[in-house]
This record gives C-alpha cells, sequence and structure tokens, in this order.
C-alpha cells in the first residue's frame, strides 16, 4: 500500500512539474525573413557598463550587427576571437554592434549579469553586450542558438543571417567568410551575395 501510494504521489509530482515547465520548442521558432525590419528596436535592454540601450541607438547610419551570445557555449569560444575584429569593420563601415545574451536558464550557471561583465572585461569587448531579458529578443527574432548573428541596413531590414564564418575551429583556414563579407558589401552600398548561412552553436537556453 506504502509503494503504490508512493508511486501515484511521485507520478504527480511529475506530471505536475511537467505541467509547469515548459521548454522553448526551437522547432517552432522561425528566424527572421531577409528583408524583415528588426524587432524589438525600442526596446531598452541593460549593457554590462551598466547603461541602458536600444537597438535603435545602438545602431549607426549604415545598419546594425545584433550577435546572440553567451559565456558557457564552447562554440562561441571557438568564435569569439573573431568577434572584435567584426565589430571594428562594423563600425568602419557605419555599423553598429550589439552582442546579445539570451541563456535565462543560465543566469546562475555562468549566464549571470556580473558573469557577462567578466566575461567582456577579460576579452576586452569592443561592442555592447547585453542581458536579453527572459529571452525575449532571442524570441522575437527567431534565433536559436549562440552564436547566431543577424545583420540589418539602414533602414533596419534583415541583410544577412547564419554563422560568422565556415570555420569556428581556425580563422586562418577560413574560406567563406560571410559575416566580413556581408559588412563590407553593406558598407559599400553593394549586394550580398550570400544572404543566409546556417547558425552553428549551442542551443540557447530558455526560460522553463
Amino acid at each position: 500500500m506504502k509503494k503504490t501510494t508512493l508511486f501515484i504521489t511521485s507520478s504527480i509530482l511529475i506530471a505536475v512539474f511537467l505541467g509547469a515547465w515548459k521548454p522553448v520548442d526551437i522547432s517552432l521558432l522561425t528566424e527572421l525573413e531577409i528583408g524583415a525590419k528588426a524587432p524589438m528596436t525600442d526596446v531598452e535592454v541593460k549593457d554590462v557598463s551598466g547603461e541602458m540601450v536600444t537597438l535603435e541607438q545602438v545602431s549607426k547610419e549604415n545598419g546594425l550587427l545584433v550577435i546572440f551570445s553567451c559565456n558557457t557555449c564552447p562554440w562561441v569560444k571557438r568564435w569569439e576571437d573573431r568577434y572584435n575584429p567584426h565589430a571594428r569593420l562594423a563600425e568602419e563601415n557605419g555599423i553598429g554592434t550589439i552582442a546579445l545574451n539570451p541563456n535565462t536558464a543560465y543566469r546562475d550557471r555562468g549566464d549571470g549579469f556580473e558573469d557577462m561583465q567578466e566575461r567582456a572585461k577579460e576579452q576586452g569587448y569592443e561592442f555592447y553586450y547585453a542581458l536579453d531579458k527572459n529571452s525575449e529578443m532571442a524570441k522575437a527574432f527567431g534565433a536559436t542558438r549562440t552564436p547566431h548573428i543577424f545583420l540589418f541596413n539602414s533602414d533596419m531590414e534583415l541583410v544577412y543571417r547564419g554563422a560568422i564564418d565556415d570555420n569556428a575551429n581556425s580563422a586562418e583556414d577560413v574560406k567563406e567568410p560571410y559575416l566580413k563579407n556581408a559588412i563590407q558589401a553593406l558598407g559599400h552600398g553593394e549586394g550580398i551575395s550570400v544572404k543566409t548561412s546556417k547558425s552553428l552553436g549551442c542551443t540557447i537556453k530558455w526560460p522553463s
């Protein structure tokens, strides 16, 4: 009798837990289409400096580069040495840069605000690195991984989406510098030849 009661109680608790925990089904998320307007451009996010900024404020005369990133993903660590060079290239081409951390479920596991501040300082980030509260920005963009790149033009229309390049392991062995090419083309008012690529990285840690 005790075993039966224990089994029923455990089953109820599991059912309640599963009912309360509703992970995001990434198969239901839709990435922004090329040509789509950037969402949530007037929503304030908190940068590691403590400053509250919006995507609209970060954007420059030729557009905006948005990187969904984090502290804990090994894929981010592989590409991270290319963040600053791309941010500098974007700046040279009149494009603002911001990285957003959407890992809500990992705020107490290395992706909290103080962790972000430490990471930005250690890596010498030369761009905004802000908290994506409750992963709302990631949901709106249809971002599913870290890193996940979104590049917008001066009208805040999406012109490139996907990966930084085709080789996470070695910057020296990159054959397809997708983002670099897109930034340069955008800065010079030219057409972008490769508008999308597959984002490779860790799945975003959504709120439960």
